[in-house]
Order: structure tokens, then sequence, then C-alpha cells
């Protein structure tokens, strides 16, 4: 006899039940595998049991509707189900809920977000959510999702690839907000950081200005960074335009992926619109271009070029995509291995010509329009100008830059680098200092 396997939401211990699809199931429901899911109440996303590739193995999962092979969470990751057969039921996850909030009348609702959601029945508010599985995410970034930190609870939200197309067990690559000193998003290899966007410059993310080409294509971004959060989204701006992923493959880093499911009048022209208040971002497309795309375009991607890989030029130098040679050192360093640099070995970097002595007449060059070094040993100061700044460097014989922490409003606090400078590469007509 079949197994019958079981999606639990565990809040008071009650074995979710459900046979016939719908988007929501309550307590005294089940979900048997093989003769039922959830669905969307738009038929957007549907959630059930699975089987990867070539994989025995099941799994509870979400994936679209209409494209079911596109799996964007698994509940049972690191759990799967061994075979469907015997008599036994079987608790194969549960929501384990760390509410402290006793809720009534519970319902699992699947949304056409693909938010599966645990809320009372009366209940629709988001912030009364006992438990949602946008809060634990997989490999897959979806609109509305919030990447990052919630400070009051502890909470880290982040993506982990799958271990292979057939095993969606965690693998070695996550996709995650750093907060260490002003946030970033890196994208590591266990604890090898293979790309990292730049630190957060109270506008952007150093390389999200080549995010306008996603905000051409009907995409809000939200930023959000105080004292309780530190996070950011992706939403529509057209309800069910668009359908849009990013997800962390298993191989090399992140793609966003973008599916137009009806044709959208949008205007003609690029151009974007920076809303800020408390501690809120918001980029948002004032004009618009219609596009259509089908489901393996991949309209953006992380690293975005060879030069994108954390630390390509090594220590002290820079990446000019469009500079002969590519890789430079800053101006007054040298290569430390001038035979290996010659023959494109750049691991050993570049370093000064002449030590630091800030002696009186002794200043700093100015880039624009680069990715700021990786914070590795740096010093933040916020209350301080940028004139500041500029002279607490100068008194340390070991600081090797500085720049504003904050560039809104002609820009405000201070950031300090300490040793070598690594990561540093240039972007064409990006606005950056």
């Amino acid at each position: 006899m079949k197994k019958i396997c079981y999606l639990v939401i565990f809040f008071l211990y009650a074995i979710v039940k459900f046979c016939l699809a719908a988007d929501t199931i309550t307590p005294v429901q089940s979900i048997v595998d093989g003769s039922g899911t959830l669905v969307s109440s738009e038929n957007i996303f549907e959630l059930g049991f699975f089987s990867p590739g070539k994989a025995q193995y099941r799994y509870l999962g979400i994936w679209y509707k209409t494209t079911p092979d596109v799996i964007v969470w698994v509940a049972n990751r690191d759990n799967p189900l061994t075979d469907s057969y015997g008599e036994s039921k079987v608790i194969i996850w549960s929501s384990n809920s760390s509410s402290s909030r006793v809720g009534k009348n519970l319902v699992a609702q699947l949304l056409d977000s693909g938010n599966l959601v645990l809320r009372e029945v009366n209940t629709m508010n988001s912030q009364h959510y006992l438990w949602q599985s946008f809060d634990y995410p997989t490999d897959t970034h979806l609109p509305g999702l919030k990447l990052g930190w919630d400070f009051i609870t502890g909470l880290e939200r982040y993506l982990t690839s799958w271990k292979s197309a057939d095993d969606p067990s965690t693998g070695d690559f996550t996709y995650r907000i750093s907060i260490n000193g002003l946030p970033q998003q890196v994208l590591a290899l266990g604890s090898i950081i293979k790309f990292r966007s730049g630190v957060w410059n109270g506008v952007r993310f150093s390389d999200n200005f080549r995010l306008v080409t996603l905000t051409d294509k009907g995409l809000d971004f939200t930023y959000c960074f105080n004292e309780n959060e530190s996070y950011y989204m992706s939403e529509p701006l057209v309800k069910s335009a668009f359908i849009t992923r990013l997800t962390l493959n298993q191989y090399s880093g992140l793609d966003w992926k973008i599916v137009v499911e009806k044709t959208v009048k949008l205007g003609s022209a690029n151009r974007l619109q920076e809303l800020s208040q408390g501690g809120i971002t918001v980029l948002k497309p004032i004009f618009r271009c219609e596009n259509r795309f089908n489901s393996n375009n991949i309209v953006y991607s992380r690293p975005y070029d060879p030069f994108d890989n954390y630390g390509y030029c090594g220590a002290n130098a820079i990446c000019r995509i469009n500079g002969d040679p590519i890789c430079d050192c800053l101006e007054r360093f040298t290569p430390r291995s001038k035979q290996k640099w010659d023959v494109l070995n750049l691991s050993k970097g570049c370093r000064r010509k002449t030590p630091l002595t800030y002696k009186k007449g002794d200043g700093f060059i100015e880039l624009k329009g680069v990715k700021l070094p990786d914070l590795l040993d740096f010093r933040l100061d916020k209350n301080m100008s940028l004139k500041e700044c500029e002279l607490a460097c100068l008194k340390d014989c070991s600081c090797s830059a500085y720049a504003n922490s904050d560039s809104k409003g002609g820009g405000s606090g201070c950031l300090m680098w300490f040793g070598d400078l690594i990561d540093v590469r240039d972007f064409c007509n990006a606005p950056l200092d």
C-alpha cells in the first residue's frame, strides 16, 4: 500500500490533512502524495510532492503551476522520503513556528506570491502570520520575499543552492546580506567569497545601477536598512504581468529570469526615480519599454562578467573592463611580482612603490565610478564629515583610503580602509564615488 505523506504545520502540533486542490487547508485536512495538492487562487503556484530529475526520493515543494519542473521552495530538502511504499504515516516536515502568539482556528494558505503562510482563519494581515515560507527560502528569491535580516527576532533570510539538479538538499553556494559595517550582498562558495555587490552607500549597492535593466522591464526594488531590519526585495510594477525569480544555481552564481505573461504597454524612455524615506529606498522606473521574454531568458546574472569575480585583479589593483590592460595597479602602486603579473597571474596583486609616511603635502587620489573595496580592515563613523574623514586618515599611517559612508544629500559619514584594498573595479556610467 502506498505510504500516506502528510504536510505538517507545526504550531498546535496539528497534522494538516487535505485531499482536493485548493489554496487553503485546515488542521483536519491532508495532502496525500499522488492524489492532492494546494493551488494558489489564481493558479500561479502549486504545492505538493515531487521527485526532481532522476531522483527516487520524494520532496514537498512549491512550483509554478504551468511549469511544474521549476521548483521555487522545498520544505524537506535535507530530509527526503526514501520511497513511496508501506503503510506508515510519516511527518516529513514542520514549520517549527517560533511565534510567541498562540493562534486559534489555524489555516495554511498558498498565496499567489508563492508564499506558504500559517494564519488564523479570519486574519489576512501579513503582520499577523504565525509562520511563512518566505522566512525560510531555499535557492529562489521571489518577488515580495525580504532577503536579509530581522534584527528584532534574529532571523536571517538567505539563499542556498541545491546540491545538484537531482538533489535539492543544502548545497555549497550561499547568497546573503552581509551586515559587517555597511550592508552588502555576498555570493560565497562555502567560506570563499565569489562575488560581492559592494557596500550600501545610502542609495544603492555599488553594482545595482545594473538593475536599471530590470526596472526598465517593470520591477520595483525596495531596500531597507535600519536598526530593525536589513533587507531588499523586488516586486512587479504591473500585477500579474510578470513572473520573475532570482535563482542561486549549484554551479556558479545567480540568474534572474523574467517571463511576461501578457503584453503590457509601457512607454519608451528609460528613466529612474529614487524615493528615499525612513531608511527605505524604492527604485521606480517612470517610463519602461515593452518586452517579451521566455522562461529561459536570463536578464541579469551575478557574477555579471568574469571581472565581477571577487578580487579578480588582486590586492591594491583595479579592474577596468574597457582598459588595456584590464587589470592595473592603483596609482603609486606596482606589481608585487612583475614576472607573474606579465603572464596574467594576478594573485599577488600590487604593493606601494614607497611606504606611507603622510608628511606635509601628501594627499589622496580620487577615484570615481568604482566599487568600493571590501570591508576587511576598516573604521566607520557615521557622524564625521568627508573633510574630517580625510584628516583622520592622514593622521594614521596605516589608513589606505577613505570615502563617505552615505552618499545621500551630498554625502555624510566616514568610511576608512586600512591595509590592502581588495576587489576594486570600475563601472562604466556608474554614478558612484
